[in-house]
């Protein structure tokens, strides 16, 4: 039977209805207590999640989309509450002091915040109106359950003044530059990328190491040792070894080991071919993933709203940042990937258990942003914070529990490798690396005081 909160959390009518079912037994002049509700804040950020899927981006955008919503929504607690929170800016890269709110201007900071992440989540990359629905619903909520009307124009227009902040920074991460960029040059050369089957799409993302990180001091802070020289011939050789080992696992995946890869695979668009039939199907993608498990989390600890939103922000920042370094490597190094190297050196007809995303191989951009947003998360809540993941109900994949977020991160590691996309020794470096990146923005990002 699936989680009763995470059944909920599937579209905007079913978001509603918690809030309902949270404020039945209240009167008509409780928007206060219903705003306060961190739950409402986990189901924004899976509403978010959803025009994400919806829309088709990658997971690199995606991880932009996360960064600028979840940190409006943070600034605009870190104002409203400035005795228990510190603002990000001048700790993030290029982040200018936000606007303060209005003195004597009464605001509801929670209605405030949840409007900012809205705001920021589509206009950074989705087009105009891609959560109105969503944002309408929030303000018909307040005003039903008896916000006055001071207080709510007050709170949409501190909600607007946020926003334009965080967009402005955000127009200065050289996003667009990248639109303009050249394509990718494929070169067919031995141990290089090259597209894969079925889409044989090209590769995606190349120049994202030029997109303006927000914590790290440089793209050359994190950098692991090189991939293995590429050797298909000398049985002796790391390489060689490297592409047998997950040959060989593939062919003889225990149960266990199918789930865990398919509970990890979070690949937003795969492509399904039956003949001449072929279809998509979507799920989240690996930030959208730890974005949910934010919530989960924030949840299971009875953490209050400010909370809440303080481990969303962290968690994306450390998304955005491990993803961007990941790129880095990717397109330093080029490697081919498992399948392309088994199917031209040792069998033709090898398939790896997952669908091989269109990029270059090392190192493991799953890998290094879920070690970095697990180090994020236990920064807040602890080594040892146990919690069950019921993200992947809605795709049909059962819950799965873990004793702590770095666990989580080392399952996520082995998922890639029983999957069959990342070699092994991979993995391991780009666990590593991840978790440098984490604990950097861990421990250097001073958000409560």
């Amino acid at each position: 039977m699936q989680n009763p909160v995470a059944c909920l959390r599937r579209n905007l009518t079913m978001v509603c209805c918690v809030t309902l079912f949270i404020t039945a037994c209240q009167g008509p002049s409780d928007y206060d207590k219903l705003f306060k509700d961190p739950l409402l804040y986990s189901n924004t950020v899976h509403e978010l999640n959803t025009v994400v899927m919806g829309n088709n981006f990658g997971p690199i955008v995606a991880s932009r989309n996360y960064l600028y919503a979840a940190v409006a929504g943070y600034e605009v607690i870190a104002a409203g509450y400035p005795d228990k929170y510190m603002s990000l800016a001048g700790q993030l890269h290029g982040l200018a002091p936000i606007p303060k709110p209005a003195a004597g201007k009464n605001i509801d900071f929670e209605l405030t915040s949840l409007l900012a992440f809205c705001k920021l989540g589509e206009a950074v990359t989705f087009p105009e109106g891609s959560m109105k629905t969503y944002t309408d619903s929030l303000k018909k909520m307040a005003r039903e359950h008896g916000m006055p009307t001071d207080i709510y124009e007050n709170s949409l227009t501190y909600a607007d003044t946020v926003a334009a902040a965080i967009m402005k920074w955000s127009k200065k991460d050289r996003y667009l530059e990248t639109r303009g960029a050249p394509e990718y040059t494929v070169k067919d050369s031995p141990g290089r990328w090259v597209p894969t089957p079925p889409a044989y799409a090209s590769a995606m993302e190349p120049h994202w190491s030029t997109i303006r990180y927000v914590a790290m001091d440089s793209i050359d802070q994190f950098i692991p040792p090189p991939p293995y020289t590429f050797n298909v011939t000398d049985k002796k050789s790391p390489y060689y070894n490297e592409v047998k080992l997950i040959q060989n696992k593939v062919d003889s995946l225990t149960r266990e080991e199918t789930f865990i890869a398919d509970f990890w695979d979070d690949n937003p668009f795969k492509l399904n071919v039956s003949g001449h039939l072929m279809f998509g199907t979507k799920k989240f993608s690996p930030g959208g993933h730890w974005m949910s498990i934010a919530g989960i989390a924030a949840e299971k600890a009875g953490a209050d709203f400010p909370t809440t939103v303080t481990a969303h922000a962290k968690t994306a920042i450390a998304l955005f940042d491990a993803f961007i370094q990941c790129w880095n490597i990717k397109y330093i190094y080029n490697t081919a990937r498992p399948e392309t190297v088994i199917n031209k050196y040792f069998d033709p007809n090898w398939r790896p258990h997952l669908q091989t995303p269109p990029f270059p191989e090392y190192t493991c951009g799953h890998c290094t942003i879920s070690a970095a947003a697990a180090e994020a998360l236990t920064s807040i809540f602890g080594e040892h914070f146990s919690y069950t993941d019921t993200t992947e109900l809605e795709f049909g994949i059962d819950k799965r529990s873990f004793p702590s977020f770095r666990d989580a991160a080392m399952e996520t590691m082995n998922s890639r490798f029983f999957g069959g996309i990342h070699f092994h020794y991979s993995t391991i470096a780009s666990n590593r690396m991840g978790t440098q990146i984490g604990r950097l923005v861990a421990d250097r990002l001073k958000m409560k005081k």
